[in-house]
């Protein structure tokens, strides 16, 4: 198929491009490179011997899209572009909200005009918000808690209605958790902007010497070593429920949902631990107060996407590690 990938040149786009590169599909990317860089599909051609067709501009360029669907016959498109710092949507959150929905509605106002209806739409596991019903189910309430999840919480209402009224669209929404690793070559890898995020980024610029320490906030929750636990998934076992969606909505029409993890949570601190395994030395750390509105405990039950995808996570946590250590010692400041 000829697939559009939004947001291709980040993270978890950039692996899923590879994959889809290797199971013999045509690829178009667009991405507006302000969280990514042109680099990482460079290094997608190298591994796969295939080009990549790289356009550069933003999902809020309503003319530009529409451009890009009038010049290509896509079979499918899957959305990753969007903004997606948890703190930095608290402080701008109508530039999350311009920027998340406003861009989506572009696309899917343009999908609508070139009669392209099969879309597989990066969602997150943030739409729960700080549920600790667990294991999280697709039927757990959705409760986001910030700026930055209630821009997939709606998206995601906004992608039920367009399935509710027009029957012809088929369209996964895919709630991942905490994704980590690196794809095995250590070529491609996650490059945060500025301070990560995330937990595991953050420890692996620890111990690649960038930074000092990992702070962990809270060491008083009710988990065996105090410490918050999460469910972490490898990169390219997320890119390869991705593929298996896209599969899934190419012979169907409806609306749906899966969650994506291992259906096993990570403490904090076993985290550091099994970095430092990966490294061969010990990942410096520091205790700090909770973060307001962190759930002591989040993973998923992702036994819907083994029943309708046939998919399941494969990697455990030291090979998350151990790839994400490959990536990061080989390419210690990213892909600059």
């Amino acid at each position: 198929m000829k697939i559009l990938v939004t947001g291709g040149a980040g993270y978890i786009g950039s692996h899923t491009t590879l994959c889809l590169l290797e199971e013999g599909h045509e690829v178009v990317v667009v991405d507006n490179l302000r969280n990514s860089t042109s680099v990482s599909l460079r290094r997608v051609e190298r591994l796969t011997g295939r080009r990549v067709d790289l356009h550069e501009f933003d999902l809020l360029d309503a003319l530009a899209v529409d451009k890009l669907f009038e010049e290509n016959q896509f079979e499918a498109v899957v959305h990753f572009a969007g903004l997606k710092a948890v703190g930095e949507s608290v402080q701008k959150p109508l530039f999350y909200y311009q920027n998340n929905v406003v861009g989506t509605l572009n696309l899917l106002q343009s999908m609508e005009k070139a009669n392209v209806r099969r879309l597989v739409f990066s969602s997150s596991a943030t739409v729960y918000g700080a549920s600790e019903d667990v294991p999280l189910s697709e039927k757990t309430p959705l409760a986001a808690t910030n700026p930055y999840g209630r821009t997939k919480e709606q998206i995601e209402d906004i992608l039920s209605d367009l399935g509710t009224a027009d029957s012809s669209w088929s369209i996964a929404l895919l709630r991942y958790f905490n994704p980590v690793g690196a794809h095995e070559s250590g070529l491609i890898g996650e490059d945060p902007q500025g301070v990560p995020n995330n937990l595991l980024p953050f420890v692996a610029q620890v111990a690649v010497g960038r930074r000092e320490k990992v702070l962990v906030f809270g060491n008083d929750y009710p988990t065996p070593d105090g410490t918050g636990i999460r469910d972490y998934i490898h990169v390219m076992d997320l890119a390869a429920g991705h593929l298996a969606a896209l599969d899934y909505v190419k012979d169907r029409t409806g609306v749906f949902r899966w969650n994506l993890g291992t259906g096993r949570g990570y403490s904090v601190i076993e985290v550091i631990e099994a970095f430092g395994r990966a490294t061969g030395s010990p990942v410096p750390f520091q205790f700090a107060p909770r973060r307001p509105g962190d759930a002591a405990v989040s993973y998923a039950d992702p036994s819907a996407a083994l029943a309708d995808l046939r998919w399941s996570a494969r990697k455990d946590l030291d090979q998350m590690c151990a790839d994400h250590w490959r990536w990061q010692s080989t390419n210690p400041h990213g892909f600059s």
